[in-house]
């Protein structure tokens, strides 16, 4: 239904532009600016209108140029002026399919066409002006000191000004402005884009700005080219677009528009700014789509900086369809000598990508490429084109094919899904290190399958496939969800070494299936990998890769791997593994998921999880294993639970070289146990098949139950050991029955809450008995009064008392067991 109603679209476009150029095919004055046209033909020349210094007004009722006529702005009368503001105010569409072009000028100059009625270029419309050029479909221009060029109340005199323009009035329904074509014709490769036998379409002097802002904005096929310059494309509705003229290009600022329209490019239409250096492009609309091959292009051909390529949509911004030459539409920023690439930068509510719709930067030299920036609510990536099904998918990507670093790509949003083969990544096939990747999900991310004709995996991540290193990779969300045969990764398949891969999911990670056709697992890896060798001959890929894999570190409080999944670090070359770390709250792996860290024939990557709970069920493996002469991988578990059933293992092993390590560190395991070979069991086990086999090492860590217990006495305690002999019976001792404790009287009773708590434990183990016997106790010493003093020998003074009286014995006590 969309195609449709773009097809009706254009065709009722066509028709009323053929209609109008039949009613309309001239250029007329309104008499209300001293406007003069004279024409020959389809040829008209205008003359006069109103100078006010710089600027020159002119009114038309109409302006239309028909198949091979012209318009031209004669400054014979006028030599100096440096900007022409002309309007319609008949009503009427202007019609341009001939040349526009300024003669006989001292500067370069610029032109502003207004028309609130509409404008449409055809295919053969074109521009041959020293300046800038404005197409608007506002009702008036305003200047800096507050007059109005208007083109819905032009007054008999209007009022001119020679200060300088600061914005576009635009109306409750500005016209449209289509611009038509035949479409480019880029030529893409592993090489920057050539332009092939693409029309010229309208196009503004080097370093000047082309801006259409109107209404609804379609380009059918349309080609805009400014070179080095400025390509503004603005649907705005009520409110002021204003303008600042002070830097190079002209800026548009859209802060008080309270509506915008739709923007639409079809039908491989172009909007081109490249140069030496590039310029910048600025899509701002509700909803803007790129379609059917179109291309948004900024090609730096020099030394310098490039410009960016800026889309704001208030709805939405697509790219789906594809074109009649196979070009997957595309937004594209690519440097190719020495200049740094510009960068991408998107903000929309919705963004989607389908039919291999590409948001890219590239480098080719020996600066870095261009970074991208996806700001939405709503991100979707699916499929590829249709006529090139092998080599497209719709992605985010940065690439760099040189010495040059590629882009950083930054992804934000509330809902991610990608399926069908679609990415995010930074891509390195040169020398130069591929950029960071960061993608931001609040709510979730999902990646599903794969492409069902090249089974190239739908991925989120940074690869490389020559010599440059690949750069880091990190993924924020609360939800992640990897199934059939999708990827997260940060791979090389070259010398390049791999990046760290950061993933942290505050809620739940599953990692599900495996793909039907290719067999290819869903996975989250740090991997340096081996492509098919199909794959491996088209992009110049050694055999094997040499670099080494980087670290994963995962954070979760749930991690789920079922049917097959994989979460690894991996190394199929000759380099090293990278090392694994889950922090996890539980860790479930069901029906054969893995967590792996293996190479070929480096040293394996280690294994560290620490988790409150690990449970391995239907033949899932935690597995650190070693090819070749490479030593096997440690894995080191903190986990209070661990539960392995239905033959799940823990393994260590390699082949030639040493076995890795296994520490454990538990409350308790369930199902598995220590042996030097795997079994049909659950198992634990770190061997070699011809090297030497590691070391499985398990800490308990809690209470024994045998630690608390003590060996009853064989002999019955004797009672009469435990009463002293002697004892008067006039002490009040008493004898006390508790009851059984927590027994009930019956078996029939119910054991009460209110029972008194008895121990009954053989005390003899804290306390030794020993005889009884009766004590008298020590006699008190009596002090007495001193009665006299002396002097001794040593000459100290001595007190002196009387005899002392007689010690009176104590009454008896019994002394009972004491305390050894």
């Amino acid at each position: 239904m969309k195609g449709t109603s773009v097809c009706l679209g254009v065709v009722c476009g066509i028709l009323s532009a053929g209609m109008s150029l039949a009613a309309k095919a001239q250029v007329t004055s309104d008499g209300t600016t001293k406007t003069t046209v004279n024409s020959i033909g389809n040829n008209f020349n205008i003359l006069n209108g109103i100078d006010k210094d710089n600027n020159l007004f002119h009114s038309f009722s109409n302006f239309s140029v028909p198949t091979g006529g012209s318009a031209s702005f004669d400054l014979t009368n006028t030599p100096n002026i440096t900007t022409i503001f002309s309007r319609v105010t008949g009503g009427n569409v202007s019609n341009i399919d001939g040349l526009i072009r300024t003669l006989n000028s001292n500067n370069p100059v610029s032109l502003f066409l207004m028309n609130p009625a509409g404008i449409v270029f055809g295919q053969n419309a074109s521009l041959n002006i020293g300046g800038s050029f404005v197409g608007t479909t506002a009702n008036s221009i305003k200047f800096a000191d507050g007059i109005e060029f208007s083109a819905t109340n032009p007054g008999a005199t209007p009022l001119l000004t020679m200060s300088v323009p600061i914005g576009l009035q635009m109306g409750q329904t500005p016209g449209t402005i289509t611009v038509q074509n035949t479409g480019h014709r880029l030529i893409e490769g592993n090489a920057p884009l050539k332009m092939g036998a693409t029309p010229s379409g309208l196009q503004v002097a080097p370093g000047k700005t082309l801006a259409l802002v109107g209404g609804d904005i379609t380009l059918d096929g349309g080609i805009l080219t400014a070179p080095s310059g400025y390509l503004e494309l603005g649907s705005a509705k009520a409110g002021t677009v204003n303008v600042t003229t002070a830097s190079a290009g002209w800026d548009f600022d859209y802060s008080t528009i309270q509506k915008f329209g739709d923007i639409r490019f079809s039908h491989q239409a172009l909007a081109n700014a490249s140069g030496a250096p590039a310029g910048s492009i600025h899509l701002q609309g509700r909803n803007i789509s790129v379609n059917e091959g179109s291309v948004a292009l900024l090609t730096n051909q020099g030394n310098q900086v490039s410009g960016d390529i800026t889309v704001n949509a208030s709805e939405s911004f697509s790219m789906q369809g594809v074109g009649n030459n196979g070009f997957a539409q595309s937004l594209l920023v690519t440097n190719a000598i020495a200049g740094a690439g510009g960068n991408v930068l998107i903000t929309a509510p919705q963004v989607l990508l389908e039919d291999g719709g590409k948001i890219t930067t590239r480098t080719y030299g020996s600066e870095m490429a261009g970074n991208i920036s996806v700001a939405a609510n709503s991100i979707q990536l699916t499929g590829f084109s249709s006529l090139q099904p092998a080599t497209t998918r719709s992605e985010i990507a940065s690439h760099t094919f040189g010495v040059g670093q590629g882009g950083n790509v930054q992804v934000t949003t509330q809902q991610l899904r990608l399926q069908e083969g679609a990415s995010i990544t930074s891509v390195s096939q040169g020398t130069g290190a591929t950029g960071n990747v960061l993608v931001n999900a609040s709510e979730f991310i999902e990646l599903t399958g794969e492409n069902p004709i090249s089974f190239s995996a739908t991925f989120i991540g940074a690869v490389s496939g020559n010599r440059g290193n690949v750069g880091d990779v990190t993924v924020n969300t609360p939800r992640l969800s990897v199934r059939n045969s999708a990827v997260v990764g940060a791979t090389t398949l070259g010398k390049g070494n791999a990046g760290i891969l950061r993933v942290n999911v505050s809620e739940q990670i599953s990692v599900s299936g495996v793909s039907a056709a290719s067999g290819k697992p869903s996975e989250i890896s740090a991997s340096a990998s081996v492509l098919p060798l199909v794959f491996r001959q088209a992009f110049g890929l050694s055999a094997l890769p040499t670099g080494n894999s980087g670290d994963l570190i995962i954070n979760t409080p749930r991690l789920e791997i079922t049917n097959g999944g994989l979460v690894r670090v991996n190394n199929q070359g000759s380099g090293n593994a990278g090392n694994l770390y889950i922090n996890a709250d539980r860790i479930a792996l069901d029906r054969s998921g893995k967590i792996s860290a293996t190479t070929n024939s480096g040293t394996g990557g280690g294994i560290n999880l620490q988790s409150n709970a690990i449970i391995l069920r239907h033949g899932s493996n935690i597995i650190a294993t070693a090819g070749g002469t490479g030593n096997g991988g440690n894995i080191n578990i903190n986990s209070p639970i661990i539960v392995g059933l239905e033959n799940s293992d823990i393994v260590a092993n390699a082949f030639q070289g040493k076995g890795g390590n296994i520490e454990i560190t538990t409350q308790g395991i369930i199902g598995l146990q220590y042996r030097p070979q795997l079994t049909p069991d659950s198992d634990i086990t770190a061997s070699s098949q011809f090297g030497v086999n590691g070391t499985v090492q398990v800490n308990t860590i809690g209470v024994d139950p045998n630690s608390g217990l003590i060996e009853l006495p064989a002999n019955v305690t004797d009672p009469s050991q435990q009463i002293a002999q002697g004892c008067s019976a006039n002490q009040g001792s008493s004898f006390v029955a508790t009851g059984r404790g927590g027994i009930p009287q019956n078996p029939n009773q119910e054991v009460r809450s209110d029972r008194t708590w008895s121990d009954i434990r053989d005390i003899s183990s804290y306390r030794k008995t020993s005889a009884v016997t009766a004590q008298i106790p020590q006699l008190t010493e009596t002090l007495v009064q001193a009665t006299s003093w002396r002097r001794n020998a040593e000459g100290k003074v001595e007190l002196i008392a009387d005899q002392a009286t007689a010690n009176v014995q104590q009454s008896l006590t019994c002394a009972a067991v004491t305390k050894s």
